[in-house]
């Protein structure tokens, strides 16, 4: 949980130090022991950069054939780490019992585009290459990821049905990040959201971070796409208050467009993060809502 972080400051290249380590000092890791559930950190190799490390979630137990979630964490392209998935991560292999390996991806501005996503598919490969060592069907593997991470889960997707090498059953996407002219000049949005958490300052650095000199084109801008077909089944959950709102709505919209199964839904009386605050109602709903989708998306 990172609720004691203050992002309702606008992030920049002189904050960016700050934040980082105060979401890692904010971070809390889950009790992977009381859910049965084992935690190791594994390296997939990758071409382009040095080995991705990952945090692999296994359940303790044998009941065959298993699902695979390769997760992405959130952090506008910017920051975070699997870590701070970590109570998640383990809710959904004990809960669901399905393998989870979340993606440690190099982050921006050191890492500018194309390394994220780089990152990303090396992970994707690793996963099912060494799928069949905990008995995990490689028919239903899913993604996905929040903020950033359900951009980078996205954008993969995409990159993933272009190379038409490693097959993703299902998308699960909590407000993803998919859209760099939010929040722009060309496109500032409904003023009612983006004042909470993660503003519209904090969105044109991040876009800025990741993009570097890289044209705002797909799969790395998903918004960006004009082919949606084939994509992979969807869960889309954003929220009324989020910035990203109607980039989302417009991104599901098309999806369906292209005859891609998806299901939307916006979250009344939500800003950006709220499922991070510990005790909500809303938390709980989202959790409820997240769990039971992902386990029909990956059959």
């Amino acid at each position: 949980m990172l609720a004691d972080v203050d992002f309702d400051i606008p992030i920049d290249a002189d904050k960016l130090a700050g934040f980082r380590a105060a979401m890692k000092e904010d971070t809390v890791l889950g009790d992977a022991d009381a859910a049965n559930v084992i935690r190791q950190e594994v390296f997939a190799p990758s071409i382009t950069g040095p080995d991705v490390r990952c945090l692999l979630y296994v359940p303790d137990n044998d009941d065959g054939s298993r699902a695979g979630y390769l997760h992405i964490h959130g952090g506008g392209y910017i920051m975070g780490e699997p870590e701070m998935s970590d109570v998640m991560s383990i809710l959904i292999a004990e809960k669901l019992g399905a393998v989870v390996c979340s993606v440690d991806y190099r982050l921006a501005p050191e890492h500018p585009v194309p390394a994220p996503l780089d990152d990303c598919y090396a992970a994707l490969a690793w996963f099912h290459q060494h799928a069949s060592e905990w008995n995990v069907d490689t028919s239903r593997i899913g993604i996905g990821g929040e903020s950033a991470g359900g951009g980078l889960a996205a954008a993969l997707a995409i990159h993933a049905r272009y190379k038409g090498e490693y097959a993703i059953c299902h998308q699960h996407l909590t407000y993803p990040m998919i859209d760099n002219l939010t929040g722009t000049e060309s496109n500032m949005g409904d003023p009612l959201t983006g004042e909470f958490v993660w503003t519209r300052e904090s969105n044109r650095f991040g876009w800025a971070s990741y993009l570097g000199e890289a044209p705002a084109v797909a799969p790395q801008v998903p918004s960006r796409l004009e082919d949606y077909a084939s994509l992979p089944n969807t869960w889309l959950y954003t929220a009324s208050m989020d910035l990203f709102r109607d980039e989302n709505i417009a991104y599901a919209q098309e999806l369906m467009k292209a005859g891609v199964s998806t299901e939307l839904i916006v979250l009344a009386g939500a800003c950006h993060g709220f499922q991070m605050v510990p005790g909500t109602s809303l938390g709980k709903k989202y959790v409820d809502d997240f769990l039971a989708a992902l386990e029909k998306g990956l059959g």
